[in-house]
Parts: structure tokens; sequence; C-alpha cells
């Protein structure tokens, strides 16, 4: 396929939102203009300490079948008084809830049920929960649901703690003010009912922010629940569609923190260890944790999907789900994350099978997957025995391969697996064509979190290679 891209001056329009170029340590190409803000200091200043230190924080995870009894005598031992229960309408109707609000009755909690969520959360969902959580001011909060839910949940917790703060003030600069998390927040109890995002395991909350047409998110450590119970059973009424997507999740989540930009190359130290990003490249922990989840995906993912009875696949991958969350929840994702911000965000039709279709959805986990071809092509120079380890699990031959062949040989693996899934071929499937690409581009610009882990430098030009590459797979 030949590298389109967008006209001279559509490039040039965008490169202007993204300011002047600096020579980090995180990136040495020439002739690109960066796409996050270092935060270097000129004139008198000293000149900043390289990052030297990362760190590792996580949830407490119970992992078991039937683990969902014990979260009533959780709360019991917490002496919560008013917990309030966050899901979406379907999971309000199944087995997950319905375990744990038992659960609770039985340890005489007084709780109430939030049961409006919204699958792929927006900035006036988030709100809502918001404003109900405020309004019945809970000393304990519970998540029973996919990522969606979780994520809420934690935005509901926020908001709650702080109560005067407006949305904005705590989401990811540039689109928010990126303020610190400095006080702690109540106790959050997550249950998840997917096998895919690992938000029981991180401080992070995603939503649409739909005045930008744009994914974003907060992220802190403080967000992070303080308890993951990890329950086989409550994955049991997935749908095969939300199966595939929540697992292609688990899988670019171990591929982009295998993958991510070194931790000590970042950038500048923090001068408080506070403003240390929860993401904060690849680490010697996460490392481990990513490249397991990694090797469990690759054989767990296409039984679970092809074989619904197939419940030792099922329970491998709530592990993977797990795994993945540890090690991208202090590593960090970078370019499929990024880009699919913007294509999820910018949809404004496509319905994807087995998902609520009461608003246009594309489903997060295939929008982060249907890029990561040609983001294997373009990562792949920087760290090669890395990209042929990846291409090599998911069941290519690397043994004649070169190393400056690893992200065209990780590329043809990833687009032999997704297309043996039955994922959607490229984001043409969506609607898009080369014709959205300008502002597509735009929408992905600002999600610096995520950007500046990649390791290669990237700006626009690149950015938009890379969609142009993804608008096909097959």
């Amino acid at each position: 396929m030949s590298k389109l891209r967008p006209s001279a001056q559509a490039v040039s329009n965008l490169m202007r939102m993204v300011g002047t170029s600096c020579s980090c340590p995180a990136h040495t190409a020439q002739g690109t203009v960066h796409v996050h803000n270092c935060s270097h200091r000129h004139a008198s200043a000293a000149t900043p300490r390289a990052e030297y230190a990362f760190e590792m924080a996580t949830s407490t995870v119970r992992v078991g079948t039937g683990a969902t009894r014990e979260i009533g005598m959780d709360l019991a031992n917490l002496r919560a008084k008013r917990v309030m229960v966050f899901t979406d309408p379907n999971i309000a109707r199944l087995h997950p809830l319905k375990a744990v609000v038992e659960s609770l009755d039985r340890a005489k909690v007084n709780h109430t049920v939030f049961s409006d969520v919204r699958v792929e959360p927006s900035d006036q969902s988030f709100q809502q929960a918001i404003d109900a959580a405020r309004k019945y001011q809970p000393d304990a909060i519970v998540a029973v649901g996919g990522g969606s839910t979780i994520d809420t949940a934690k935005a509901a917790n926020l908001y709650t703690v702080f109560g005067t703060a407006h949305l904005l003030d705590f989401v990811n600069a540039p689109l928010g003010k990126g303020r610190a998390v400095d006080r702690p927040l109540l106790p959050l109890i997550a249950v998840p009912t997917t096998a895919g995002t690992g938000s029981e395991c991180t401080g992070s909350a995603i939503f649409d922010l739909k005045a930008k047409g744009a994914k974003t998110g907060i992220a802190d450590r403080a967000l992070k629940p303080m308890l993951g119970i990890i329950d086989p059973l409550n994955t049991r009424s997935m749908p095969t569609q939300v199966r595939l997507a929540s697992g292609l999740d688990v899988l670019c989540h171990a591929i982009e923190s295998y993958t991510a930009i070194p931790y000590h190359m970042r950038g500048p130290a923090p001068e408080n260890p506070l403003q240390r990003p929860a993401y904060q490249g690849a680490n010697p922990i996460s490392d481990i944790w990513s490249s397991h989840a990694l090797r469990m995906v690759a054989e767990a993912l296409p039984r679970a999907v092809m074989d619904p009875s197939d419940t030792a696949a099922q329970d491998t991958m709530t592990l993977a789900a797990a795994y993945a969350g540890i090690g991208f929840g202090n590593g960090g994702v970078h370019l499929m994350h990024g880009c699919s911000y913007g294509i999820s965000g910018l949809n404004r039709a496509y319905a994807h099978p087995e998902y609520p279709d009461d608003h246009p959805l594309c489903p997060h986990g295939i929008s982060v997957a249907v890029t990561s071809p040609a983001v294997a092509e373009f990562t792949g120079s920087m760290n090669p025995d890395r990209h042929l380890e990846i291409a090599q699990v998911l069941g290519a031959d690397v043994t004649n391969a070169r190393r400056e062949d690893a992200g065209s040989v990780l590329a043809d693996a990833l687009r032999g697996f997704l297309e043996r899934l039955g994922v959607p071929d490229g984001i043409s499937a969506f609607g898009y064509s080369s014709a959205d690409i300008p502002a597509l581009v735009e929408s992905i610009l600002p999600q610096h979190r995520v950007l500046k882990l990649s390791p290669r430098q990237t700006g626009a030009e690149q950015i938009a290679t890379i969609l142009e590459r993804s608008l096909k797979n097959y």
C-alpha cells in the first residue's frame, strides 16, 4: 500500500497546534515536530535531571470463582454506611449485579444502585454519575461492569471527594487542567464483568469529550480501586463480540506497554514525585506483567471467541486482563491507543454487533486493534528484538527474520491474528476515508499522555501515515 498523506496545508495547520520542537532525550529523530510539551527549563535554570526512577502502583486483587459473594463482608469490614453501586442497564439484569446486591444485603450494608452508566462513556454521562454521587454522598463505591462502569465510578468517586471541582480540572492536559489528586478518595471496589480493560488495576478513567470530538481521560494513581474482585463467573454472560473487543484491548495493552519508550528516556524527572505520571514508559516490572499477558492472550483469546463453552480460556483471559492492567497501568500505552481515541471519538454512524445500539459505538478494543499493524511498522525499528518476540508469540516464524524487518514481520502477524478473529478490515469499515484523515489527526494530537510514550518521535505527518495505512488491513 502506498503511503498517502493529507495535503501539505492540512499538515502545516495541524503542526501549528503542536508547538515548537525540542531535543528531549526521549526522541532523537530529525525534522519532526513533537506532539508533547517537554518541561525543559532554559535561561539560568540548571539542566533538569533525566528521569531515574519508576513506580509500581496497582490495586489489591482477589481472584476466585464465586469471590463476589465476599464483597458485602468487605464493605462491612470498612464500616461503610452508604454504598453506591454503579452498573450499566444490561449488567443490571444479570448475575454479576445480583451477586453483589445479595452479598450487600446479607451483610446488612445500606446501598443504592445507579444503573445508568453509558457504555463508552461521555463527559455528559460522567457528569450524570457525578451529580448522582454528589447528591447521595456515599462513603464507599462499588463498580460492577466493564471498563466503562469502572471508569465512571472512578470519576464519581473523585468528584464527590472534590465536591466543587469542574470536570475538566482533573482531565489530562491539554484538553483539561491536569490537576493532581492530593488527598485520599473513597474506598472503591471494582467487580469487572469483561476481560479486557484492566481498569480494576489502574488509575485511569477514559471518556468521550464531545465538544472536542475526542476521547480523553483522567490519570492519577489515587483513582485506582482499593480492591478488584476477579470472579470468572461474572464474565460468563459476555456476548462474543464483547469478548473479542475486550480481549483485543488486553492484547494492545500488553504490546504497547512492552514497546513503549523506556521510562528513563521519557524526559526530565519531576520536581515532586507527586507529578510523576502514572504512565511512565517501559520498565523492568511492567515488562514482566505485559509480556506474560501477551502470551496468555495469544493462546486464550482465539479459543474464548471461537468457543463460548471454553470456560478455561475465559478464565485465562480474566487473569490476562489484570496482568496487562498492572503492566500498562504503570508502563503506559502509546500510538494504538492514541489513534483509537480519535477513531472512536469522531465515529458518527458505526454501530458494532452485540453492543448497545442507542448511539453510534465503535468498541474501544476494536478501535485500538485496527491500527496495530501500521503502528508496528512504524515502531519496529526502535526495539526490533521485542517486535520479533511479539510476532513469534502471535505465531510468526522469525527464524530467518532480519532485525530491520521487525516492524513489518510483526505487522503481518497482527494482520493474520486480527483477520482470523473476524476484526473489521481497518478504519474504512467504520466509514472513514482518506478525506477524514486531517480531522482524525487533529483529534489525536492532543493525546499527549499516551503519544509521548511512543518509542519514535511522532507528529501530525506520522499519525496521518499510520491512519492511511490502517484504512484497510487485509
